[in-house]
């Protein structure tokens, strides 16, 4: 698979300035594109072996071992309560970093590296019910097509990234 830092080396330019601003990595998920900003990935790697780990959220998949470190794994599928699937050759995982922790999000397929400036990316609507908005940063426009741009630092509580911290730690131990 691809590691992100290859992709990112080639995201400043001579001047070092930050070539990362309006890039988003984008994948698909159930029938909807969705994108979070670059500069929070750091790898894109096959689906693997996830440990299961008892007594977590029902969207924390476990954990992986991932060149000697514990990352915890969730499945952004049952994360937005999407019908589940089963995992292929197209399965990703994305190691994102929430807030100084290394974690896995599941994906159904890995896109492209799209840019997206600032003013195509539209508020996310505003809905009279359910969280699910909650996780969602802007709606970027492509063309014709619209990306739903997550917001990578919410896909997860403060208690429930303590818990997966926790976790990882005493797997680890």
């Amino acid at each position: 698979m691809t590691k992100v830092e290859d992709v990112n080396n080639d995201l400043y330019d001579e001047d070092d300035e930050d070539a990362q601003k309006d890039k988003y990595l984008t994948f698909h998920l159930a029938k909807e594109d969705y994108g979070v900003e670059i500069r929070h990935v750091t790898e894109i790697i096959g689906i693997q072996r996830i440990t299961e780990v008892p007594d977590m959220s029902d969207f924390v998949r476990g954990v992986i071992n991932l060149r000697g470190k514990i990352i915890p794994v969730i499945d952004v599928r049952t994360r937005f309560k999407l019908p589940p699937r089963e995992y292929d050759d197209r399965t990703c995982i994305i190691v994102v970093n929430i807030n100084d922790m290394a974690v896995g999000l599941v994906v159904d397929e890995v896109s492209e590296v799209a840019n997206i400036p600032e003013d195509q990316v539209e508020p996310p609507p505003r809905t009279g019910k359910g969280t699910n908005g909650r996780f969602i940063q802007g709606m970027g426009k492509i063309g014709e097509e619209v990306k739903i741009l997550l917001d990578v630092s919410k896909l997860l509580h403060d208690e429930e990234l303590d818990a997966i911290k926790d976790t990882a730690t005493d797997t680890a131990a």
